[in-house]
């Protein structure tokens, strides 16, 4: 009798758009994906977009022989917090402050929000009220959340001077409001960050936004239970981690933007980039985001022009994308965009049949009410009107392959251009190649902004296309910018693989002088404590501790997987001749000039020697580079001026601070540590942020705390 054979256990990633609900279903083992369904979005219904949630999961789970007991993870990416912001669609909010002494006025100040502008138009409404601490008491809470509700306010955020160091006055504040059926929440929640401002206006966004979300929350939960799957629900957090349901509770602040960060969390995992731009094009818009050392890149997010405690995936917008729509004036295409033939409620002309392009005339419309008549669409006989658009105009070029999901009629898009081009006497290929032009230029400013911003390595920027409109935009801009570019494989199914894989992710910032080892073991333990509750298998879970001696922050970010992988690297590993030849691209040299100086784990070390000849032969300068790259062909670490040396745990002591020794600058004003990296196994360790050796040598002890002794580690010090 043969053993029956395994079942294998999958990942479920869910994308709740405003048209259409994805679903993908991924192997755990191999990131194959194994299914995809779209569904419309259930924004109608009685459980709201839950039930297209579940109607989702159902089908695909159904349809592909798939057990609820085979899902090992289940997560999904909402843009309802970043829709409820846009829309003022948030509750009123009901601010306690308090504070005592001295700083009674200044507290009162900081903890008064007033109103904060959400988009033009639209607002968070704010009122608030004082309380010294020194009179703290259940009557004068329950006074002052009486007052509140008596203004309308529906959540109360409780906001103290100094609550990062002792949050017990916030959180009394708190469970009274509970008691009175108010919920609460509180700036140590948001920030351990001083700052109190910023800390009460944090809270205020993520108090307006809980009442709405904590009932999307509940409906959604149920509906994943009721398809039976028992794992829980992880829902994608704007800086491209996930987190649970129950943080979404209490933050549903951190969902904020978690539809953009979607994507790019896809093309990390997916498509094994090093240094590259992700363009995530839809129907309306592009979102455009860089990749750095394999790692996204992360800035302070902002509402109404105000800083808010609060890091996210730095991706910027931009009004181009598949369906944009012609703008013609003075007898010629003047722009492309912003509106779209999704606002305009068109249909586009390539994806009409060319049987409905008959007596083509072109109107120019004003697709919202405030916008001048100078959009393009086409009027056509038996009362039907397409708009000219982008994808139209990159079909007809050949820009989009046979197959691809933005693939059209080029016959129906030629004769609805045919209309524009006699009117404007010029040929069609002449204006769709203006058209696409001026939308890539558009696109092409960000891009090289965003380069720049992060010093991008141009021997390998790839850029990399994900959504429905990837083969619109992503070929264009690389003709026009001279950079390769790739189709993300499954690209309009990118965000939803994004959701699907994507690791638990959980920072901590603190404001620290001069902090101590306790300060640093601290911190490390609390934000595991906090990962691994939301989700985070411990065996998992990898610490980056960063120390900002400028603004006197000690900041620890940890990411984690739900369940420790099993995953077979082999599969995918690539051969050294392989690795290789992606650092000679990197460095821009020849193989030859290319060797493996160190290996261990999943890592391989290279360096790379260039030799340069100057004033007749007499001169010589070596220019050497080192370069880490994973099993999988993704660089990790580029550094120029840097050492590399492999030692033991028992070692740590002596050769380690030795070799780190070595490296560092004495001038009149102190030692300057290198910056100092470790490789082992699956793990690296930044440990570049510490600020002189006991507090690097403390760090290391943690990070190597249950290696064996004779583990090998591969250790770099760089100083730039």
């Amino acid at each position: 009798m043969t053993a029956k054979a395994a079942r294998r256990t999958v990942r479920i990633g869910i994308d709740v758009g405003g048209t259409f609900t994805d679903a993908v279903v991924v192997d755990n083992d191999t990131y194959e994906v194994i299914a995809k369904e779209k569904v419309p979005t259930t924004h109608h219904s009685q459980q709201g977009v839950a039930a297209g949630i579940v109607q989702a999961i159902d089908t695909v789970l159904e349809k592909n022989d798939i057990s609820p007991n085979d899902v090992v993870f289940i997560a999904h990416g909402t843009t309802q917090a970043t829709n409820a912001l846009l829309e003022g669609d948030v509750a009123k909010v009901g601010i306690i402050g308090m504070g005592k002494g001295g700083e009674a006025g200044r507290a009162r100040k900081e903890t008064t929000v007033g109103s904060i502008e959400l988009a033009p138009g639209k607002y968070l409404e704010t009122e608030h009220e004082f309380i010294d601490s020194s009179q703290l008491t259940d009557d004068t809470i329950r006074a002052a959340v009486e007052a509140l509700r008596s203004r309308g306010c529906e959540v109360i955020v409780a906001s103290e001077s100094y609550s990062v160091d002792d949050p017990t006055n916030e959180k009394h504040v708190i469970e009274v409001a509970s008691q009175m059926g108010m919920v609460g929440t509180g700036g140590n929640e948001m920030s351990q960050l001083y700052g109190l401002g910023a800390r009460t206006r944090t809270a205020a966004v993520n108090a307006a936004l809980i009442p709405k979300m904590m009932e999307t929350a509940n409906m959604t939960e149920a509906a994943v239970r009721d398809s039976g799957i028992t794992r829980p629900l992880m829902i994608m957090r704007c800086d491209g981690g996930v987190m649970s349901i129950d943080e979404v509770r209490k933050r549903p602040i951190l969902t904020m933007l978690s539809g953009l960060a979607a994507g790019v969390a896809g093309a990390l995992m997916y498509e094994k980039i090093t240094d590259g731009i992700f363009l995530e094009a839809g129907g309306t818009s592009t979102d455009i985001s860089a990749i750095k050392d394999g790692k996204v890149m992360i800035k302070n997010a902002a509402v109404g022009g105000h800083k808010l405690y609060l890091t996210s995936l730095d991706v910027r917008t931009l009004g181009i994308a598949g369906g944009s729509m012609i703008v013609v004036e003075g007898g010629k295409i003047a722009a492309v965009g912003p509106r779209s033939a999704h606002i305009a409620d068109l249909g586009y002309e390539v994806f009409a049949s060319e049987d409905d392009i008959v007596d083509p005339v072109i109107e120019l419309i004003a697709p919202c009410k405030d916008d001048k008549p100078n959009y393009a669409a086409v009027a056509c006989a038996d009362n039907k009107t397409v708009a000219l658009t982008l994808a139209g105009a990159a079909n007809i070029l050949g820009y989009v392959p046979e197959g691809d999901y933005a693939a059209g009629n080029v016959a129906a898009a030629r004769k609805a251009w045919g209309a524009l081009a006699a009117k404007l006497g010029d040929s069609v290929d002449n204006l769709c190649r203006r058209a696409v032009d001026i939308a890539m230029e558009k696109v092409a400013q960000v891009v090289t902004s965003l380069v720049a911003d992060y010093d991008l390595n141009p021997n390998l920027i790839y850029l990399v296309g994900g959504g429905g409109s990837a083969s619109v935009v992503a070929p264009a801009l690389g003709d026009k910018m001279g950079i390769r570019h790739r189709i993300a494989l499954n690209a309009p199914y990118i965000s939803t693989i994004g959701v699907s894989l994507a690791l638990v992710r959980e920072q901590i910032e603190r404001n620290v002088s001069n902090p101590t080892d306790e300060d640093i073991r601290k911190i490390r333990h609390d934000v595991t404590e906090i990962i691994v509750r939301a989700g985070a298998a411990a065996e998992t879970v990898d610490i980056a501790v960063e120390i900002d001696s400028q603004r006197n922050i000690l900041r620890a970010t940890a990411t984690g997987a739900t369940e420790l992988r099993t995953k077979d690297r082999a599969s995918t590993s690539l051969t050294q001749e392989q690795l290789s030849r992606i650092v000679a691209e990197a460095c821009g040299v020849d193989v030859g000039a290319v060797s493996q100086i160190a290996r261990e784990g999943r890592w391989h070390v290279f360096e790379t020697i260039v030799e340069k000849k100057a004033l007749f032969g007499l001169m010589k300068s070596r220019k050497q580079s080192v370069r880490v790259v994973d099993d999988e062909g993704v660089i990790r670490l580029q550094k120029s001026d840097a050492r590399v040396m492999t030692f033991t745990k028992g070692e740590l002591a002596t050769s380690f601070i030795e070799f780190v020794d070595s490296m560092t600058r004495y001038t009149d004003a102190g030692a300057t540590l290198p910056k100092t990296y470790l490789f082992f196994g699956q793990k690296m360790c930044d440990l570049s942020g510490v600020l002189n050796q006991e507090q690097l040598l403390s760090l290391a002890e943690m990070e190597l705390e249950f290696v064996g002794d004779e583990q090998p580690i591969v250790t770099i010090a760089a100083r730039s």
